[in-house]
C-alpha cells in the first residue's frame, strides 16, 4: 500500500464499534482517516460492496506453512512462504514459533528473521520460543531430550543473541527461578506460562512476578480441578492475565471455550497453533483429520485465522465483533502493539480484512 486509497463497505468494524456510514482512507501503509460518507465529496472511492471491513488478523503462535516448518527450514524462504500463507487467510502479522529444540535451532531462526527484515520483509513481528524451559510432565508433543531448567547464564546468552527478535517465550514458571523470570521480563520480552504442571499458588506467584500471558489455555497444563485449580484455573481467575486458545474443536471443546470466554472476557484471544506436514527435524508432523500429530501425539492445528473466526461465531456462539477482537485487537494487546495494530483508527496499520456478512473471509486489503 503506497498511494492514497478510500474504501467503503456496507459496514466497518473498527475494533471498537460498528459503523455503517463511513469510509476508510489509507496511505503509506497506515489508516489516515475515517470519513463520514456525507463528507466524501467527489473523491475517488473503491466501493467494496455489501461486505464488512475489519482489522486484519494477528497470529502470535504459528510454526510454519506450505511444507516449510520454521524449525526445519529456518530461512527467509520459509518465512516468505509463511507470510504468503497468512495473507491468504487474512493474517497480516505473526510470530513464527519454534517448539522445544536445541538452542542452535533457535539461533538459526533468529538469524533468519533478521535476514528477512534486512531484506525488507513484512508480516513477521519477531520469534516466539515455546520451550525448552517447560515441565516434562506437561510436555505434550515436545521432546524430553531438549527440556531442561534454565541457568541464568544460558538465558542471558540466548536473549543477547536474540535481542530485538525474541518477542515472547513460553515457559513453565515452576521450572524457572525468580531471577530468570525477572531477567526475561526486564529485557521487555513477554512471558507466557505454558507446558506447565504448576499448582494454583505456583501459577499466581508467576503472575505476581509479572507473567501476563498463558499459552493455549487447557492444553499441556495443570487442569482446573475443584481441589487444585491449577494453571488453567489461575488463568481464568486472575484478571491480570490474558490467555491464548486454539478454537478448532479438537484442542479444546467449544463448550470449554465458551466457559473460558465467560470467565475471561477480553482476556481470551486466538492463536492457530498451526503446523505443517514434514518428515524432517525433531517433530515429524503428519496431517491426521483436521489436525497434526507427531509420533501419534496431537502436535498442532490445521487452522487459519479466518477459519478460527468462523468457528468462534458458528460453533462457540460468540458475536462477530467480539470474535474479530479475539483475532486482532486482543492478540495485539497481548504482545503490546495495540497502540498501532488491531483497530481501524487514524495512525494504525492499514491492513484490513474484507468479510461477507456471515464473517467468511473474502480478501485482505493492504
Amino acid at each position: 500500500m503506497t498511494g492514497t486509497c478510500i474504501y467503503t463497505a456496507k459496514r466497518i468494524f473498527t475494533g471498537q464499534e460498528w459503523l455503517d456510514d463511513h469510509a476508510v482512507k489509507t496511505g503509506e501503509g497506515r489508516i489516515l482517516q475515517l470519513i463520514p460518507l456525507r463528507e466524501l465529496g467527489s473523491a475517488p472511492v473503491d466501493h467494496l460492496g455489501d461486505f464488512i471491513l475489519a482489522p486484519a488478523f494477528i497470529d502470535i503462535q504459528i510454526y510454519g506453512a506450505g511444507g516449510k516448518l520454521f524449525s526445519v527450514f529456518p530461512d527467509t524462504r520459509a518465512l516468505q512462504t509463511l507470510v504468503e500463507h497468512n495473507l491468504e487467510g487474512g493474517t497480516s502479522l505473526c510470530l513464527p514459533t519454534m517448539a522445544t529444540n536445541e538452542i542452535a535451532v533457535f539461533r538459526s531462526g533468529i538469524d533468519a528473521i533478521r535476514d528477512f527484515w534486512h531484506g525488507g520483509g513484512k508480516g513477521i513481528y519477531g520469534i516466539h520460543l515455546e520451550g525448552p524451559w517447560i515441565n516434562p510432565l506437561r510436555k505434550g508433543a515436545h521432546l524430553d531430550k531438549f527440556i531442561h531448567r534454565p541457568t541464568l547464564q544460558e538465558v542471558k546468552e540466548l536473549l543477547e543473541y536474540g535481542k530485538d527478535v525474541i518477542k515472547m517465550i513460553t515457559l513453565a514458571p515452576e521450572q524457572c527461578r525468580d531471577e530468570v523470570i525477572n531477567y526475561i521480563l526486564e529485557k521487555g520480552i513477554k512471558i507466557a506460562a505454558g507446558h506447565s504442571h504448576a499448582v494454583y499458588s505456583e501459577a499466581i506467584h508467576g503472575f505476581d512476578l509479572g507473567i501476563k500471558l498463558v499459552t493455549h489455555l487447557f492444553n499441556a497444563m495443570s487442569p482446573l480441578h475443584h481441589r487444585d485449580p491449577g494453571l488453567a484455573g489461575a488463568a481464568m481467575d486472575d484478571e491480570r492475565v490474558m490467555a491464548s486458545i486454539i478454537p478448532d474443536g479438537i484442542h479444546v471443546d467449544f463448550a470449554a471455550l465458551r466457559i473460558a470466554k465467560k470467565a475471561m472476557g477480553e482476556r481470551l484471544f486466538v492463536i492457530t497453533d498451526a503446523v505443517t506436514e514434514t518428515s524432517r527435524g525433531a517433530y515429524p508432523h503428519k496431517y491426521a483429520g483436521d489436525k497434526y500429530e507427531a509420533d501419534g501425539i496431537l502436535s498442532g492445528s490445521a487452522l487459519t485465522m479466518s477459519q478460527a473466526l468462523l468457528n468462534l461465531v458458528q460453533k462457540a456462539g460468540i458475536e462477530l465483533g467480539e470474535a474479530l477482537r479475539m483475532c486482532s485487537l486482543y492478540p495485539a494487546r497481548a504482545v503490546g502493539i495495540d497502540n498501532y495494530r488491531g483497530r481501524i483508527k487514524e495512525g494504525y496499520a492499514g491492513e484490513m480484512v474484507l468479510l461477507n456478512n456471515s464473517g467468511e473471509f473474502i480478501k485482505l486489503i493492504n
